[in-house]
């Protein structure tokens, strides 16, 4: 699991992650909701080191990334992050083969080659893995960088905000390919998210930040009730289930 305790991020004298605790559990799908600004992805890169904390500590499966060399904790964790624009201009087989790197350090050996080929299977990408990555559509370019997250083999990966300019259809295809890949692949899936009704769906475990707080935590059921979603996004929100899923109607 991991474990983030007293997490704190200052831009200047604003705090951005302000005194975060929670606990996020190993397996399934979590994702982190809330609105603009309320500290989502800051969140994710300090959990991941992108970024560093000003306070707080953050262990995944008891490593402290404080202190856990780099390429041991890349064998544990990935992220993909939301500016994930490449400026070389790379195949969809190269860009996901940088999956390999902490594993391979640049020399690809038949491991590592079994890796980008089951990755690029698994994402359906095997006929575009020679097809440079500006000439993919949106929902495949973002295809070919989860496939490179998938590569690196980790048992956790995090994601910040993967349907980014997906539309609903390949969104909705997005979420069910990283369920898959935490039920079939054994993978810890964490991804910051917007949407609310994919947040219910396909989450095991939401976390709900506001104003860099962490604010409500626990399963769908828990968080998504109109009571929560109104101290999460101050606006009126009404819940009914449909088919046994749970849908979000905003009143403002």
């Amino acid at each position: 699991m991991i474990i983030a305790t007293g997490v704190k991020k200052y831009y200047g004298a604003t705090p951005v992650v302000d005194d975060v605790t929670v606990t996020i559990p190993s397996g399934g799908v979590t994702s982190v909701i809330g609105p603009n600004g309320a500290g989502k992805s800051t969140f994710l890169s300090l959990v991941s080191r992108l970024m560093g904390m000003d306070a707080g500590s953050v262990t995944v499966e008891g490593l402290d990334i404080a202190n856990t060399p780099g390429d041991k904790l890349a064998r544990r964790l990935s992220i993909l992050r939301q500016d994930n624009h490449m400026a070389a201009r790379l195949t969809v087989h190269d860009l996901v083969s940088f999956g390999r790197y902490p594993h391979s350090k640049g020399r690809l050996t038949v491991e590592d080659k079994g890796h980008i080929d089951r990755a690029l299977d698994y994402l359906n990408l095997n006929d575009l893995r020679n097809r440079f990555l500006d000439e993919l559509s949106g929902g495949q370019r973002q295809r070919a960088f989860v496939a490179m997250v998938l590569c690196q083999d980790t048992d956790y990966v995090l994601l910040d905000e993967p349907l980014n300019n997906l539309d609903m259809k390949h969104a909705a295809s997005m979420m069910k390919l990283l369920r898959r890949a935490a039920a079939e692949l054994g993978k810890t899936v964490v991804l910051v998210l917007h949407d609310i009704n994919f947040a219910s769906w396909y989450s095991d475990h939401i976390v709900a930040m506001r104003d860099g707080k962490m604010v409500r935590q626990g399963t769908p059921e828990e968080v998504i009730t109109p009571e929560s979603l109104r101290a999460i996004y101050d606006m009126d929100i009404d819940v009914r289930e449909i088919d046994g899923r749970r849908i979000t109607l905003f009143y403002g």
